[in-house]
């Protein structure tokens, strides 16, 4: 850390000193940052639906249940491909950089089937009637691990999430390329602009 700081302040001593009187565009510096991360996964969420799936053979004769609780893991991602200009404004007077995210997005559910657990009912479950209905329980696992992900506390948290990320992203390397004290004010698509 020592070593790691040293560094950083031995690079801004010589940037002020032999760099370029003129410190370039800062949206362009913003924008570098995101040059090499096509895809910024900025939060994750640990779910645990709990499904159920029935199946039916000989003519009613053979009823069986299937009660699953399969963990599953949900990303919440932002696609920086879409950072261009027009999502950037600085404001060389107060020093502030606005940048205006793309919504966030969440990946597909990662089920952890190797840590499910299941409970099954039914005189006699044949093979088929298993394999029918752990596919069942898993598809139904999958929509139902989204839409926990999904709701509005998880979401917020994501959100906080990306900002503080981007924050950090930013504003570090405008402090390195010189232009001191930086505040970026960062919002997601659909939210109202930070006041001032």
């Amino acid at each position: 850390m020592l070593f790691a700081g040293a560094l950083a302040l031995a690079v801004w001593a010589l940037w002020r000193a032999f760099g370029p009187a003129q410190l370039g565009d800062p949206v362009a510096t913003s924008l570098l940052a995101f040059e090499k991360q096509n895809r910024l996964t900025v939060f994750s969420a640990q779910v645990a639906p709990v499904v159920a799936a029935d199946d039916e053979r000989l003519f009613g004769m053979l009823k069986s249940r299937q009660v699953a609780v399969i963990p599953a893991r949900v990303d919440y991602v932002i696609d920086l491909s879409a950072m261009d200009r027009r999502r950037m404004n600085w404001d060389a007077a107060t020093h502030r950089l606005s940048v205006t995210l793309p919504p966030l997005r969440l990946s597909p559910p990662n089920l952890d089937e190797a840590r499910a657990r299941y409970l099954r009912e039914g005189v006699w479950i044949g093979r088929e009637a298993q394999a029918k209905l752990t596919r069942d329980n898993t598809l139904l696992a999958e929509r139902m691990a989204a839409e926990q992900a999904a709701n509005p506390v998880l979401m917020g948290l994501a959100r906080a999430a990306a900002k503080d990320a981007i924050r950090q992203n930013l504003a570090i390397p405008l402090q390195v390329a010189g232009y001191g004290d930086v505040q970026v004010d960062v919002r997601i698509d659909g939210e109202p602009a930070p006041v001032s």
